[in-house]
Order: C-alpha cells, then structure tokens, then sequence
C-alpha cells in the first residue's frame, strides 16, 4: 500500500463525496480509480453498462425501475 499525492480542491471533493457515498476518504478514491480504470479500459461501454457489470459480476441483483414502475 502506497500514498497518492493528489490536489487539495481534488481532496476537498473526495471529502465532499464521503458524505454521499457513506464510504471513508480511501474507499471513496479507491472506488473512483477502479471505475475510471474500467471507463478508461472501455471507453465504448457508458458508465452505467460498466457499473451494470461489474454487480453482476459481485452476484448484486439489481431489480429493473421500469417493471417496477407499471
């Protein structure tokens, strides 16, 4: 395990996200880095495909809102 340097506005919003997210600071950039990892892996795939993805993969079922919705 390493430290990353990274910007103060950029940890200010890192900090920001925290509090939507309910993840700490380094679950909060570890999440951020792993998506922009696949979104830059993928660029053809949109970032809710990608997201799609990989809870299925983690075995996360995600009812559909539009069968809900009817």
């Amino acid at each position: 395990m390493g430290i990353v340097s990274i910007d103060d506005e950029l940890h200010e919003q890192l900090r920001k996200a925290t509090k939507v997210s309910c993840r700490s600071i380094n679950a909060q950039a570890a999440y951020w880095i792993k998506i922009g990892m696949l979104c830059e892996a993928n660029p053809a795939l949109s970032f809710t495909v990608i997201l799609a993805r990989e809870m299925s993969a983690a075995g996360v079922e995600t009812p559909s809102l539009a069968a809900s919705a009817a």
